[in-house]
């Protein structure tokens, strides 16, 4: 009875981990297909946090035209990296025009995020390339968004994300209640990752 039940609980780890085989699979493509924003608040006041915000809007307007004709995600970082000494002194003029003297720096980096819950869609834990601007000390909340495909305004909708998103990929970031076990053990994996990585 003992090796039964042995092999029933091994068999339902193997099974476990084949099922997690593919998805990982697919949250990888996904970190090869999207392009992020990343902006950080000066600190948490409501001030800064409000100040973090209406950056965002901003660089939103401002940034919409630069991913319109974008058919990858090397693309839109191509064009975020043409363009990034425009975006740094744009995003510095916005903190000068509402009243701050905070210093603004922004690069593109590949950073580790968290499983990322946003409206109508889900992003799993991992190493994702973003546009990161840091507002003053950086000590403060951040918001994120995507870039590529452009996710991160209702206007957004209106471009597809299926043209650069694969059929498994818009299931996984579109399905999160069908996922969040599964998302939940890749954040671990990605935690352990980064950690001995």
């Amino acid at each position: 009875m003992r090796l039964f039940i042995k092999s029933l609980i091994c068999g339902f780890v193997i099974s476990c981990l084949m099922s997690m085989t593919g998805f990982c699979s697919v949250c990888e493509n996904l970190q090869e297909d999207i392009f992020r924003l990343h902006i950080i608040a000066n600190s948490d006041s409501a001030q800064d946090q409000e100040l973090k915000l209406k950056v965002r809007d901003g660089i939103l307007e401002y940034t919409s035209e630069l991913f319109v004709n974008c058919r990858s995600r090397d693309e839109a970082m191509i064009s975020a990296q043409n363009n990034l000494e425009d975006i740094k002194k744009f995003s510095q003029e916005l903190i000068y025009k509402y009243g701050y003297d905070y210093k603004v720096d922004a690069y593109i980096t590949e950073m580790d995020f968290d499983t990322r819950i946003y409206d109508d869609f889900t992003l799993p834990a991992g190493k994702y390339n973003a546009l990161r601007i840091v507002i003053g000390n950086g000590n403060g909340h951040n918001w994120w968004c995507m870039l590529y495909p452009a996710l991160c305004i209702p206007s957004a909708q209106e471009n597809k994300p299926e043209l650069s998103l694969d059929e498994n990929e818009i299931d996984v970031i579109s399905n999160s209640d069908k996922y969040e076990v599964r998302f939940r053990l890749v954040e671990i994996f990605e935690a352990v990752r980064s950690f001995f990585g």
